[in-house]
């Protein structure tokens, strides 16, 4: 504990005296834009709509669906609406607003399982099933995020062991276009289109989850090149089942791009006395990677200075005990940056494990040859998984998590659309795919390529919604029918 105390100090420390000779403003809207129109947390696509309706009771939700019948209006479904390309709301359409619902339903020790309204947040979950010794399965790597938004992505996280969240859903119910409740379990033909479907199919109401116990891990980080990870990875990590999650880093530091790297493995520790480590964390870091993300942003040296300081923390961890409820409550202060002239985003892409060398040697070929201001690359492990309609991992791959900041100025959005289509070409060469929740940069050609499935979910979607009750900008740019 110690150890971790230095190095926080020594991050603000180090991070305060730079940034104390720039002035980034935080908090405000992007410039130009009407602060009366809605958008999401990328600021991208602001426009107006008709109003927002917070869904706290079934009749609300209800009457919001008869009133868009008899009004002919769109309804799209937000939740923390971190999605990046107008996924939660249309022109002119009334946004359900599920943040208000979110009781937990029902839960069963014994049966490790758990019902909770769809909007309920992976926090909400944690601190009820912790006192059980329980834990979630899969979610993402934050724990801010609602339930039925994480369904709608289909995501996936830290964990190795299971795959993406489509594998812990017993059932949910839906309330679709028509006004029918209904319940869907696996093996129904919606349950495959709805889990990954963005909210289209109608509005996901409860959902009952599959738990597992909480365990203690001990954390160990290693530093190596990009070209040994493939290797490391399947021989260290994916054949030893004590392993049980896993995350890796690689560097967008100029002196080093794209080549070096550090993973942190989290294993199942011998002693599995938890109650000591039990307690959950909250944020601990916001103000010093805030204050560090703000340095690269802006500068070549912030993203040296951010690269060197993130791996000897992490290294500086070694050794230390963690719970799986701990680990899946990581810092989010990456997901609240607000500027009146610049947004952060995210692209991810996935490739196939034995793929990642020459996937990587081609995608540094490109960003040294165009300017990208890329601040971070995570790297995760995705079984592979085909029972959701708009799978992304058709095979075992590495996720690939890009966070990269650009203008709001019109040349400064149309050179990243450019780039992260030719990002998804290359990625696609290599027989990968991207994932959905971000801005539709893609191509028709290029969604079709990594999801074969498409023209047959937006089939299902026309069947089951034939009146196009639900829609979002995901839906517009892409529908196929």
């Amino acid at each position: 504990m110690k150890r971790k105390w230095i190095w926080i100090v020594l991050l603000m420390g180090y991070a305060a005296a730079l940034f104390a000779s720039i002035t980034i403003h935080e908090g405000q809207a992007p410039k130009g834009q009407d602060l009366e129109a809605f958008t999401d947390v990328s600021h991208l696509m602001p426009v107006k709509i008709k109003k927002v309706v917070q869904g706290k009771e079934i009749d609300t939700i209800k009457e919001v669906l008869k009133e868009a019948k008899e009004k002919n209006l769109p309804i799209s479904i937000a939740g923390k609406q971190h999605s990046m390309g107008g996924h939660t709301y249309y022109e002119n359409g009334i946004v359900l607003d599920m943040t208000t619902f979110r009781r937990i339903l029902a839960f069963d020790e014994k049966k490790k399982t758990i019902r909770v309204q769809s909007g309920a947040t992976w926090d909400d979950i944690q601190k009820h099933v912790n006192p059980y010794g329980l834990s979630v399965k899969v979610m993402q790597s934050q724990n801010i995020f609602t339930i039925g938004g994480s369904l709608s992505a289909n995501a996936h996280g830290r964990d190795i062991r299971y795959g993406s969240l489509i594998d812990t859903v017993r059932s949910f119910r839906l309330l679709k276009a028509d006004g029918k409740i209904i319940t869907v379990k696996p093996g129904d033909d919606l349950f495959t289109a709805v889990i990954g479907g963005y909210g289209l199919f109608g509005v996901i109401l409860d959902v009952e989850l599959s738990l597992t116990r909480d365990e203690l891990y001990k954390m160990e980080t290693t530093s190596l090149n990009y070209d040994e990870y493939t290797d490391y990875f399947q021989t260290h990590v994916k054949d030893n089942q004590e392993v049980r999650m896993h995350l890796a880093r690689i560097s967008t530091a100029k002196t080093n791009f794209l080549k070096e790297m550090y993973v942190t493995n989290y294993s199942l520790s011998p002693d599995q006395e938890i109650e000591p480590y039990r307690k959950l964390k909250e944020d601990q870091l916001v103000m010093p990677i805030k204050l560090m993300l703000g340095l690269s942003r802006r500068f070549d040296m912030g993203k040296d200075l951010l690269w060197n300081l993130q791996k000897k923390y992490f290294q500086s961890q070694n050794d230390q005990l963690i719970t799986r409820n701990n680990v899946m409550r990581s810092d989010s202060a990456f997901l609240e940056y607000e500027n009146e002239t610049d947004t952060d985003v995210l692209q991810e892409y996935f490739v196939p494990v034995e793929r990642f060398r020459a996937y990587i040697d081609e995608l540094r070929d490109l960003l040294q040859q165009e300017e990208l201001n890329l601040m971070n690359m995570t790297i995760r492990y995705v079984q592979q998984n085909e029972k959701a309609d708009l799978s992304y991992a058709t095979q075992d791959m590495f996720a690939l998590v890009l966070l990269v900041n650009y203008g709001f100025e019109e040349e400064e959005k149309v050179k990243a659309a450019r780039l992260i289509r030719h990002m998804t070409d290359i990625t696609l060469r290599h027989h990968g795919s991207y994932y959905l929740p971000y801005m539709p940069y893609q191509t028709k050609e290029q969604m079709k390529q990594a999801y074969p499935k498409t023209d047959v979910f937006f089939q299902k979607k026309k069947q089951a919604d034939p009146d196009g009750r639900f829609i979002n900008y995901f839906y517009e740019r892409y529908n196929t029918q």
